[in-house]
């Protein structure tokens, strides 16, 4: 209807990686963030990482969510056509001292790990917290191989806390870290990969607020990254949106389903006569 005002509610997004067809669980996450979503629903492609990307599985998203009853605005973000807006997050970063370059591969970084210490290191967002080889690197030695990671201590500097808001059944509250407990328990995470020029925990930060998204629906194992986000967010003078973390589909034996799950794939249940509400009754919604 001409001059219809769009529904009060939160901007929610579901932005999969066309890396392998979609299955049960990102029916599940795409379907709870629309209907989260009851002011604006936003499709993103996290298409990032070109070396596993593929046209066809990008093509298949679009099959397989129109055919669940979802509809988004058009054009699409997607992610490879932003690296200059990631850039200039990674500038603002480096003007504030907050980055350095790290000439470490995974071998160096496995030694470090394995040297004789009081108990086992903690794991982040990304892995084994990294041993702080490079720490300390001016930019100006930065060269074409290195990663750039965030110098945690010197970011926790400027803020002091980071805390955020969980609206999902499995964390809901206000929830706050510490300046010892992003140290220990993220510590300095690569925010730009040497094949790529930015990572997940960058881009999706900087795409969230330029997309305007108010309310961040996603699975309950992205939980222990969200403390990392909103720091990133509070660095970069970014909006701070609401999380909604939630469960995550498994298969039978409890594991979480991977793309390459070809059984649970949505495109195999149409093509032996699932209907979208076949799928919604599986999932439970």
């Amino acid at each position: 209807m001409p001059g219809a005002m769009r529904p009060e509610g939160p901007v929610t997004r579901f932005a999969p990686s066309p890396t392998g067809p979609l299955h049960l669980g990102h029916a599940y996450a795409a379907l709870v963030a629309a209907q989260r979503g009851a002011g604006r629903f936003l499709l993103r492609i996290e298409d990032i990482d070109q070396s596993r990307c593929r046209a066809e599985y990008e093509a298949q998203i679009y099959a397989d969510l129109r055919w669940l009853g979802l509809n988004w605005p058009e054009p699409v973000m997607r992610q490879s056509t932003r690296l200059g807006a990631y850039r200039a997050a990674l500038s603002r970063l480096a003007d504030m001292g907050l980055i350095y370059p790290c000439r470490c591969r995974r071998a160096d970084i496995r030694a470090a790990l394995s040297a004789p210490q009081e108990g086992a290191l903690p794991e982040g967002p990304d892995g084994p917290i990294y041993p702080g080889l490079c720490r300390g690197r001016a930019m100006a030695a930065a060269g074409p191989e290195d990663a750039l990671r965030l110098d945690m201590a010197e970011a926790m500097a400027r803020v002091g806390a980071v805390r955020f808001v969980d609206l999902g059944p499995e964390h809901n509250g206000t929830h706050e870290s510490t300046t010892a407990e992003m140290i220990d328990g993220v510590g300095d995470v690569v925010l730009a990969r040497r094949d790529m020029g930015t990572s997940y925990h960058l881009s999706v930060v900087v795409d969230d607020a330029a997309q305007g998204i108010t309310e961040v629906t996603r699975g309950a194992d992205l939980f222990a990254a969200t403390k990392l986000h909103v720091l990133l967010q509070i660095l970069l003078e970014l909006p701070t949106p609401t999380y909604y973390h939630h469960k995550l589909i498994r298969d039978d034996a409890g594991k979480r389903l991977a793309k390459r799950d070809d059984a649970r794939a949505l495109a195999r249940y149409r093509a032996e006569g699932a209907s979208p509400q076949d799928i919604r009754l599986m999932l439970g919604l």
